[in-house]
């Protein structure tokens, strides 16, 4: 779905320095897969995720969406049709006075036949559990569900694959997990590629892989598991574990026996209950 191969993005600062916002990005990413990326302030990774529907177009190196090259000017209507964007202001992505019309406005704006786009309004709604909201003020909702709302506005246009910013960094702990969720049921029931860019660890345990990335580069990845059992590093990086392995790392250093790999909550009290 997508590959990305020697990434280099420089922009010059407000003191005219060269930045090195990505130095040297490689990855490759599956249709179908969902991915997590993690890393400290300024470590590149919303800088990545603008270079997957042509926001930004690299320095240096290449980047493929379904086998397009971002730089080629022609591409970037196609590209922008199967990679869609959600950041994290909701707010900033609603422009309708009714829900079902502004999940509408995106259909409408590539030239979806109008007999269409009820369909796909209402398909993309009941994607995100937001139906019986249709004819709601998006004003009046939860920030969680303007969220979703505004992932209904992507789902609508079809896209294979959702790039979603720090899409909970607005909301509070019920609002993000009603995000994780709506992300995850995509993923498994449509298909439907993620790349979500995170600086809450536990919302990356749902992905089937984590990128690590520090000051431009990526400095490992692997799965949930992987990553988070390795503590130290993470911290070394300015990154909190998720508590459970944080505490399982702890008992290890003070004695307590217990199993490498505990990532969740109910690993640890299974393994401290043996």
């Amino acid at each position: 779905m997508i590959k990305i191969e020697n990434l280099k993005h420089y922009y010059t600062d407000s003191d005219g320095n060269e930045v090195k916002a990505l130095d040297g990005v490689d990855l490759s990413i599956e249709q179908g897969e969902f991915v997590a990326i993690i890393g400290a302030n300024g470590s590149g990774k919303s800088t990545l995720a603008r270079h997957l529907n042509c926001l930004l177009l690299p320095t240096d190196g290449r980047v493929e969406v379904g086998g397009l090259d971002t730089m080629e000017e022609k591409n970037m209507w196609d590209i922008r049709q199967q990679v869609g964007m959600v950041f994290q202001n909701p707010d900033n992505q609603i422009v309708a006075a009714v829900v079902e019309e502004d999940v509408a406005f995106g259909p409408e704006n590539i030239g979806v036949p109008g007999p269409e786009i009820g369909p796909r309004v209402a398909k993309a709604l009941a994607a995100v559990g937001m139906t019986e909201y249709a004819k709601h003020a998006p004003h009046r909702l939860s920030g969680g569900q303007k969220q979703r709302v505004a992932i209904a506005g992507i789902m609508a246009l079809e896209p294979k694959c959702i790039v979603l910013d720090e899409p909970t960094a607005m909301l509070d702990p019920q609002g993000r997990k009603e995000i994780v969720s709506t992300v995850q049921k995509l993923n498994k029931e449509k298909q439907i590629t993620i790349v979500y860019i995170t600086h809450y660890m536990v919302e990356a345990l749902a992905a089937d892989r984590v990128v690590v990335m520090e000051k431009g580069h990526i400095r490992f990845m692997g799965t949930p598991r992987e990553v988070f059992s390795r503590v130290d590093e993470l911290e070394a990086l300015g990154l909190e574990a998720p508590l459970a392995a944080k505490v399982a790392n702890e008992l290890r250093k003070s004695g307590v026996k217990l199993p490498n790999g505990i990532i969740t909550d109910e690993e640890l009290a299974q393994a401290l209950c043996q």
